[in-house]
């Protein structure tokens, strides 16, 4: 049996039961009121009868009379017919009159006339009002009894018995009944309609789904959502998160998501746009990370749910785009090196064919003092590391075509192997480019100078150049809202702050020495520890 099935029948047989228990109270209630007004109209009537002054007068009479009354003679008495006409107008059962010995002196039956009453009288003789339900010579009653005084005052001399019939009594109990019957029922009918209506709204809000499937849902959804590296945002169509993984708080930078709406998360808007759903799935940096957000919507039937953002941390694919970059120039870089040195051995070999030998002597000399490529590098001989000297002869072969002359300083001091050349160059080349990118904007004359210490198993690194500077230290590190922001100069949208992460990685570190500005570009340093190769045990 379905939950919602088992929770209308629960309520069903709730509301029977509550219904059936006030039905039974008010019946019960009821009763005893009817009860209450019979023992009233009774105590009432007998207290008129007992006052009454002809009563009062005659029952003293008989009761002075030692002897016992006729009962030929009372059946036509006074008592009698005043009896019988009180009986008559109340539509009692029965009114008794009696003597202080109880000798009925007025009863509804002749024949019992003169003879002692068949419930005790010692209450009304003694003063008291009694009212309670008997059975006498007419079956069950409500009755009261009344003591009657003499005119002048003194000790009872009888008493006055009014009585109401069990079944007159209860004549109004049928009407009563139906009453409360008509309102059970409708209690009742409305207690199904309202538990119908609650089931129905209950399976809406479920969409229909048990709660057992709900609990399997929510064990499943835990399960899987926090064991994904991935995190997952879903919002409602109201733009209230509704759930928030604990990785997605991490790549957000967001606590206590779920509840608020993504506008008050305080998101750079670029942020809230894609979760939005705005636009298709893209990348964009969030602190020191790169993340990628895809937004679905999500449906079910004909009912639109909200929407899920999967945020995906693509920081070390960028990084690895990036080393895959870098070498992807050292490769060039060589390649360029290898053909431009086949190139001036076949002209070695030629002016040597051609029996110009002096020629070719001058010619490989000049090759031994300048090297196999021209690099158009000034000091790039200080660079000891051999990919690394060819990478930057790469950059200053890529920035002399921008216009921009690179040089290795004279401070530069390197002359260890470099191990961990991926993340060198992968930094060095980033801060390169933002050096070129900001040099060639600038005025004449449009250079960067880049040095490479080595201190102990770490490379230093500095980038000079003769841009604009950079106007906002703190901005320069800042993630962008696009990585291909055209204002952003130094970093190009992710690069500085990716370097940083890069460096960081390592225990290392990438800062701004000198921001620049008034006629002299940013300076920019970078420290990479763990990448040098020691040459000798105890080196540091």
């Amino acid at each position: 049996m379905r939950f919602a099935t088992r929770t209308l029948l629960v309520q069903i047989a709730t509301m029977v039961a509550v219904v059936a228990v006030c039905t039974a109270v008010f019946a019960w209630l009821g009763i005893q009121q009817l009860r209450a007004e019979a023992d009233s109209s009774a105590l009432n009537i007998a207290r008129s009868v007992a006052e009454a002054p002809q009563v009062r007068e005659l029952v003293a009479e008989y009761s002075a009379d030692p002897g016992t009354p006729d009962a030929v003679s009372l059946r036509d008495g006074a008592l009698e017919r005043y009896a019988q006409d009180v009986t008559a107008r109340t539509a009692g059962l029965f009114v008794v009159i009696t003597d202080d010995h109880g000798i009925r002196l007025a009863h509804p039956d002749p024949e019992r006339l003169g003879q002692v009453v068949s419930t005790s009288f010692a209450d009304a003789l003694a003063g008291r009002e009694v009212v309670t339900w008997e059975t006498g010579t007419l079956g069950e009653s409500a009755r009261a009894k009344v003591p009657i005084y003499p005119p002048g005052g003194g000790a009872p001399v009888g008493e006055v018995s009014v009585g109401f019939e069990r079944a007159s009594v209860f004549d109004e109990l049928p009407a009563l009944l139906v009453g409360i019957g008509v309102a059970v029922v409708v209690a009742v009918g409305l207690g199904v309609v309202v538990a119908l209506l609650m089931r129905r709204r209950l399976e809406r809000i479920t969409l229909g789904v048990q709660p057992e499937e709900l609990v399997a849902l929510v064990q499943t959804q835990t399960a899987v959502l926090e064991s994904a590296d991935e995190g997952v945002v879903a919002i409602d169509d109201a733009g209230v998160v509704r759930v928030c993984t604990a990785t997605a708080e991490t790549l957000l930078g967001v606590s206590e998501a779920v509840g608020r709406r993504v506008d008050e998360l305080g998101l750079a808007p670029s942020v809230v746009a894609a979760l939005a759903g705005a636009g298709a799935p893209n990348g964009m940096p969030l602190a020191d990370r790169v993340v990628f957000v895809d937004v679905r919507p999500v449906r079910r039937g004909a009912r639109a749910l909200g929407r899920v953002a999967v945020i995906r941390d693509r920081t070390d694919l960028v990084a690895l785009s990036d080393r895959l970059d870098s070498v992807r120039a050292l490769g060039d870089a060589l390649r360029v090196q290898r053909h431009e040195n086949a190139n001036r051995m076949h002209a070695a070999v030629g002016l040597l064919d051609a029996g110009r030998v002096d020629e070719a002597r001058a010619f490989l000399a000049d090759l031994v003092d300048r090297g196999s490529v021209d690099w158009a590098v000034a000091g790039l001989d200080l660079v000891g590391d051999a990919m690394l000297r060819s990478f930057l002869g790469a950059k200053g072969l890529a920035a002399r075509e921008r216009g921009v002359a690179l040089r290795v300083s004279d401070d530069t001091w390197l002359h260890r192997t470099v191990d961990e050349v991926e993340d060198v160059v992968a930094v060095l080349g980033n801060l390169v480019d933002n050096a070129v990118t900001a040099a060639a904007s600038g005025d004449e004359p449009r250079e960067v100078e880049v040095a490479v210490l080595g201190d102990g198993d770490a490379v230093v690194l500095t980038v000079a150049d003769t841009g604009g500077g950079i106007a906002d230290v703190d901005a320069a590190f800042a993630p962008r809202d696009r990585p291909d922001d055209a204002d952003a100069v130094h970093g190009l949208g992710v690069g500085l702050p990716l370097s940083r992460e890069f460096a960081r990685r390592r225990g290392g570190e990438v800062w701004i020495v000198d921001a620049g500005g008034a006629a002299r570009g940013a300076v920019v340093a970078a420290r990479l520890p763990g990448v040098l190769r020691l040459e000798t045990e105890g080196e540091t």
